[in-house]
């Protein structure tokens, strides 16, 4: 704060020359220490952003690469899921196939036994008068 010519007067009246003088060095020196300590902050300040805008990128290019390796993560499980699910459609393929066949079996004994049984009973109905 600058000391105005009616302050300066006031403190030689009051003071004397002597302590008005010291006062008034004292009150520079307050002021030139005030400046400083506001530059001293500022730099601080600055200092601190400039670490905050390095750990941010560090931040970013970690995450960055984290969203990478789920991605590829993620191929992976796709791809993993998908030869599941193909190798379940095979084996799936496979059952209804082997059904099929015991299907196939179950109908043409059936047949077999049918037609053994209409034969015998026909023989017995001609073997009886």
């Amino acid at each position: 704060m600058p000391i105005t010519p009616h302050l300066s007067r006031q403190l030689r009246q009051t003071l004397g020359e002597e302590a008005a003088e010291d006062l008034v060095n004292w009150m520079h020196e307050m002021d030139a220490h005030r400046g400083a300590s506001r530059d001293a902050v500022r730099a601080d300040l600055a200092e601190l952003r400039q670490e905050m805008h390095a750990g941010l990128a560090t931040l970013r290019e970690e995450m960055l690469a984290g969203f990478a390796r789920a991605d590829a993560r993620d191929a992976e499980l796709r791809e993993e899921m998908r030869l599941g699910f193909a190798r379940a459609d095979e084996q799936r393929a496979s059952q209804v196939a082997r059904f099929e066949r015991r299907f196939g079996d179950l109908i043409k004994w059936s047949f077999v036994f049918w037609v053994g049984a209409v034969g015998a009973i026909a023989m017995l109905a001609g073997a009886l008068p």
